[in-house]
C-alpha cells in the first residue's frame, strides 16, 4: 500500500478552470473522502489520480513515484465505480477472478486471492451465482471484491452507495467501514456528495468547492471547528445557522448583537478591533435550545414543525431580509406553528466569521 501526494495539482477544459493548486498529502492507511457540492471537481480530482484525466499542472506522486504521464493500469490502483459493471454471464467467482485471468495469474493465485476476498466481504456462499441473482448491494461487494483481488497500492472509491436505496446504502455504509477495519493498511480514497458517508467513514475529509479545497481534517474537527461559512454550513444535517450581527464586547470571550436584537456570548477570543464589527454568528440546529434568561439569541415565529420521534425539527421564519432559523430539539416537543420562542446556545457552541466567511478560530 501507499501515500499519495499531489504537489499544485490543477486540471482544465480550454479556459475553463476546473482545479486549482490542490495540494494534498494522503498516508497510507487513510481512508479520505472528497466531499463538497456537484461541479466541485470531486469526481474529477478522482479520475485523474486514476489516470483517467490528464493533469493539466502540478504532479501526483504514488509510493514517492511520480505518475502523472504513467498509465492507468500501471499505477497500482483500483477504482470501483458508481455503476457496477459486472459482467451478466459471468458467476461472482469470474467477475472477480477476471482481471487476475487477463494478467496470466496462476489458478492456484487467483483461487487463494478470489476466496480470501470473498470472505471478508460474506460472498463466499455467493461464488457461484450470476449477477442477476444478486441484491444491489451483493453486486457492490462483488465490485469492491473485484478490486480487492488485484491487491493494489491505493483503492478508490467514486460514489459507490448512490444507487442503493437508502436502507441498503446504510448496511452497505457499514459494510465498507468493516472492510477498512480488516485491511487497515490500505489507502482509499472515497468520493461522495453524501456528509453521512463522509462523517462515518473517513479518517479525514476533504471538503472542496469552485476548484479549491476549502479545509481538510477529521470529521469532528470540520463539525465543531470549520474553517469558514461554507464548510460550516456544509458539514452537518440541518446545516448550521449564520445570523448577521455586530461585536458588542471583546476578550477572552466576545459578546454579539444580531441585526434583530438578539444576544448571546461566544467562548472564542476577540480583541479591541473587533468591536463594533460586523460578524456572522453560527450556530448549529441540534445546539439550540429554549432561553430561559433574560438574554436569547434569535426571537422568532414557528413556521413549520417536524416531528421526527426522536427529534423535533423547528423551522422559523426569516425576519426582514435575513435568512430562517431551523432549531433541533431532541425528543417530541409539543411546540405548534406560530407560537414564538426565544432560542440560544451555550457560550462553546457558538461559532464567529468575518464578513469575509473565515472563522475567528482560524485567523
Amino acid at each position: 500500500m501507499a501515500a499519495v501526494d499531489l504537489e499544485n495539482v490543477s486540471k482544465s477544459y480550454g479556459d475553463v478552470e476546473v482545479l486549482r493548486n490542490i495540494n494534498l498529502n494522503i498516508e497510507q492507511g487513510e481512508l479520505v473522502v472528497f466531499v463538497g457540492p456537484s461541479g466541485c471537481g470531486k469526481s474529477t480530482l478522482l479520475r485523474m489520480i486514476a489516470g483517467l484525466e490528464a493533469i493539466t499542472g502540478g504532479e501526483l506522486k504514488i509510493d514517492g513515484a511520480r505518475m502523472n504521464e504513467t498509465p492507468p493500469a500501471q499505477r497500482g490502483i483500483a477504482m470501483v465505480f458508481q455503476t457496477y459493471a459486472l459482467y451478466p454471464h459471468m458467476t461472482v467467482f469470474d467477475n472477480m477472478a477476471f482481471g487476475m485471468r487477463i494478467a496470466k495469474k496462476s489458478k492456484a493465485e487467483i483461487d487463494e486471492a478470489v476466496n480470501a476476498a470473498a470472505k471478508i466481504l460474506q460472498l463466499d456462499h455467493l461464488l457461484d451465482r450470476l449477477p442477476k441473482a444478486l441484491s444491489g448491494g451483493q453486486r457492490q461487494r462483488v465490485a469492491i471484491g473485484r478490486s480487492i483481488v488485484r491487491d493494489p497500492k491505493v483503492f478508490l472509491f467514486d460514489e459507490p452507495l448512490s444507487n442503493l436505496d437508502a436502507a441498503l446504502r446504510v448496511a452497505t455504509r457499514i459494510e465498507i467501514a468493516q472492510l477498512k477495519d480488516q485491511m487497515p493498511q490500505s489507502t482509499m480514497i472515497y468520493v461522495t456528495h453524501d456528509q453521512v458517508e463522509a462523517m462515518t467513514l473517513a479518517s479525514r475529509i476533504v471538503v472542496l468547492h469552485g476548484g479549491d479545497i476549502e479545509q481538510v481534517g477529521a470529521p469532528l474537527e470540520l463539525y465543531e471547528r470549520p474553517a469558514n461559512t461554507f464548510v460550516a454550513r456544509f458539514i452537518g444535517s440541518p446545516s448550521m445557522n449564520i445570523l448577521e450581527g455586530t461585536v458588542a464586547t471583546t476578550g477572552a470571550e466576545t459578546g454579539v448583537e444580531t441585526a434583530g436584537g438578539g444576544r448571546a456570548t461566544a467562548a472564542i477570543p476577540s480583541v479591541a478591533g473587533d468591536n463594533g464589527g460586523a460578524v456572522s454568528i453560527g450556530v448549529r440546529p441540534e445546539d439550540l435550545r429554549v432561553a430561559e434568561g433574560a438574554d436569547a439569541l434569535f426571537d422568532g415565529e414557528v413556521a413549520i414543525v417536524e416531528a421526527l420521534g426522536e427529534t423535533t425539527l423547528l423551522y422559523f421564519k426569516p425576519e426582514g431580509e435575513g435568512e430562517g432559523v431551523v432549531a433541533k430539539l431532541p425528543g417530541i416537543q409539543t411546540y405548534a406553528r406560530g407560537q414564538r420562542l426565544r432560542l440560544t446556545a451555550a457560550p462553546e457552541k457558538i461559532h464567529l466569521f468575518e464578513p469575509s466567511g473565515r472563522s475567528y478560530l482560524y485567523r
